[in-house]
């Protein structure tokens, strides 16, 4: 005998044909074979180390393994650190791959025997204590226990929009899998807004995107629609109770009475004015809907001004003075068509009054007179229209001649005067008339006393003839002198 054989073939070591067929060499192999039944099998099934060696058929195991070496002779010839563990049928993948051999082949055990199941190795680490099987492949990587691919669709229960994002255990608690509730409700009671009151079919109106995305058609179901700032609103906003079933108002005023800046006074549809969006802007047309345009101040009044009441009982006059006859300076004398000489933007400051349409126009120098100068107070129809009302202190005739001082004087000027003696009094003044002044003759208003045209009547006192002649001087005496006499 060469030498020992290892200790693992000790016992066969006496009897060389338990190893050894001295007619056939090639059938070595065999004998070997008929002890190691598993390296049989595995090389019959492709599987194991050895039957994934190429070849493996007909390979001699005294190509790898020899005997005769000495009972404490490594006839395996292993180095674990260059083993090529695709040639098994436990790939090395992953996190595998920097795994140490000791975790999978532990001390005592034989290589093959190693555990080529998820379970058999992590069965400490599983969190599911075995409720799923044995296949954690199903839904585990090789990368990492929580990189989890498991298909809930294939259940009863996919997991749509949020419901993917939540991790196992957020429904599935102390590991319960099987009879795991579906139903909204069981989960999210405590979630419930509605407190019950709307049933369990959560469905209905919400789906897995958000609480907040209802689907419920608030417009067909309570015939309500819910636009712009209703959009928004939580239910609760509007059913304070909880129980949707209880009736609620639907129009603004219903709802919104205490947010009322207008106290009532606009009615109740809120809406001809404002949109659902926001209160502000008001989007009412004062033209087209109230037939009175808000320009200058208007414009920058509140509504509650003028609409002191309801609208409904409150009729308002679209005339200036139906708003301001407390503040008409002119006490009705003028009319209620203040348009016609004032505007809405400057009152007192823009007066486009024509005074050419009165009973008095302005001509000559009246056109450059403030008016205050004979409108003495702001009731314009008290103001006098002729001349003497307003130039008494400017007569110089001391009323001699009357009121009528238009009859001499005109609007351009005192100095210019067209009074003819002659046509107007039928008595012409020549001679030493011409040269008299007008309160010669006229002592008494003109309007009052009717002066004679007579000679006498005025010289009675001047008559040295006491009378004898009569009172027809002129027939001797002349206008130009009484001297001047001139016998007929």
């Amino acid at each position: 005998m060469p030498g020992k054989v290892a200790a693992a073939h000790a016992k066969l070591e006496n009897e060389c044909s338990n190893c050894h067929d001295r007619t056939n060499k090639v059938s070595q192999t065999n004998l070997c074979l008929s002890c190691h039944k598993d390296v049989a099998a595995d090389m019959q099934r492709k599987s194991g180390f050895h039957g994934h060696l190429p070849n493996s058929t007909t390979l001699q195991c005294t190509g790898c393994h020899t005997e005769h070496k000495g009972r404490d002779a490594d006839i395996i010839k292993l180095v674990k650190e260059q083993f090529d563990h695709t040639q098994t049928d436990f790939v090395l993948r992953d996190a595998h791959k920097t795994a140490s051999c000791t975790s999978c082949h532990p001390a005592g055990k034989k290589f093959r025997e190693g555990p080529t199941t998820c379970v058999a190795c992590h069965k400490s680490d599983e969190p599911h204590q075995g409720q799923l099987g044995n296949d954690c492949a199903a839904c585990h990587s090789t990368s990492t226990w929580l990189a989890a691919r498991f298909d809930h669709g294939v259940t009863k229960f996919p997991l749509t929009n949020k419901h993917a994002a939540i991790a196992c255990v957020g429904c599935h608690m102390n590991n319960r899998y099987k009879n795991t509730p579906m139903r909204c409700a069981s989960c999210h009671t405590p979630d419930d807004v509605h407190r019950g009151s709307r049933g369990n079919d959560c469905a209905q109106c919400h789906t897995t995107v958000s609480w907040n995305t209802a689907k419920f058609d608030h417009a067909k179901e309570t015939g309500f629609a819910l636009l712009g700032a209703h959009a928004l609103t939580d239910c609760a906003g509007c059913h304070t109770s909880g129980r949707m079933e209880d009736p609620l108002p639907k129009t603004c005023s219903g709802c919104h009475r205490g947010q009322d800046a207008h106290a009532g006074r606009m009615g109740s549809k809120c809406e001809t004015c404002h949109g659902s969006n926001d209160w502000r802007p008001a989007n009412f047309d004062h033209v087209r809907d109230a037939h009175f345009a808000l320009t200058g101040p208007h414009a920058k009044l509140s509504c509650d001004t003028c609409h002191t009441a309801n609208v409904a009982t409150q009729k308002l006059g679209t005339t200036c003075i139906a708003c301001h006859r407390a503040q008409d300076a002119h006490a009705g004398q003028l009319g209620s068509a203040c348009d016609q000489c004032h505007v809405a933007d400057k009152w007192r400051g823009d007066v486009r009054f024509d005074h050419d349409l009165t009973d008095f126009p302005l001509l000559g120098l009246h056109t450059v007179v403030a008016c205050e100068r004979c409108h003495l107070t702001l009731r314009y129809k008290d103001a006098k229209t002729d001349c003497y009302a307003c130039h008494q202190t400017n007569d110089v005739h001391k009323g001699g001649l009357g009121k009528q001082c238009s009859t001499c004087h005109n609007t351009n000027g005192w100095n210019i005067w067209t009074f003819n003696h002659a046509k107007s009094t039928r008595f012409a003044l020549t001679g030493a008339h011409a040269s008299l002044d007008c309160a010669a003759c006229h002592k008494r208003p003109a309007s009052e006393v009717k002066l004679p045209t007579d000679c006498g009547s005025c010289h009675v006192r001047d008559d040295i003839h006491f009378g004898q002649f009569g009172r027809q001087c002129q027939r001797c005496h002349t206008s130009i002198s009484f001297k001047q006499v001139r016998m007929q």
